[in-house]
């Protein structure tokens, strides 16, 4: 994957978050993104999530996301798809591009992250921190949860996770995507359970400024 100046195809979505090695499931309805999938599936089956950071249309983006390769699809009869995106690594906006598309398309260079290089573990006394504030985290919401197959994670598949279904607000999943190793983002990940199950119960915090 070159280093500088890629172009590519983004799907702005709030909250939605892609790690590499990580899979995310996509519902395509709006036309905009139908032709988006029909494009990268002629091509090269290359999508970059990115968050949105305003409501305005279009909106303004974050600066970091994500490419995906779609690694499953279901082509429905009435034009929309069921994709499934698998986490390439992650790039950094450097501008958007003027199109005719449909959907918004930016270049992006993939300089200063090491997506590729496999990390260590955790820390034991880390990883007994995420697992024991994710079980408070999801007692407090009513979740249910098997715990025995979450105890069968490795670390980033633990942490990312709960990265990507834990109800954050999108400041909170920005900053757990542009970490620059899992051991950060697990310690966010402690850090952002603690922060919005306390605001979950009444004290009146639920939004990271």
């Amino acid at each position: 994957m070159a280093g500088l100046g890629s172009r590519l195809s983004i799907f702005p979505l709030a909250g939605a978050l892609l790690f590499p090695r990580a899979h995310l499931p996509l519902h395509i309805f709006e036309p905009c993104y139908r032709a988006l999938v029909t494009d990268a599936l002629a091509r090269d089956r290359r999508i970059a999530m990115i968050q949105p950071r305003d409501g305005a249309q279009p909106p303004a983006l974050f600066d970091v996301g994500c490419v995906g390769r779609i690694a499953q699809v279901e082509a429905l009869d009435d034009g929309r798809f069921n994709i499934v995106l698998e986490g390439l690594t992650r790039f950094r906006m450097l501008s958007e591009i003027d199109v005719t598309t449909p959907f918004r398309q930016v270049e992006a260079s993939f300089i200063g992250f090491a997506d590729d290089i496999e990390q260590p573990p955790l820390a034991s006394v880390l990883r007994a921190d995420v697992e024991r504030e994710s079980r408070r985290f999801a007692e407090a919401r009513g979740y249910l949860v098997d715990w025995d197959a979450v105890g069968r994670l490795d670390d980033e598949a633990l942490v990312n996770g709960i990265a990507q279904i834990a109800p954050f607000d999108v400041a909170a999943k920005q900053a757990l995507l542009e970490v620059a190793t899992i051991a950060e983002r697990a310690d966010l990940v402690v850090q952002f359970m603690q922060f919005f199950r306390l605001g979950n119960e009444g004290e009146g915090r639920g939004t990271l400024q």
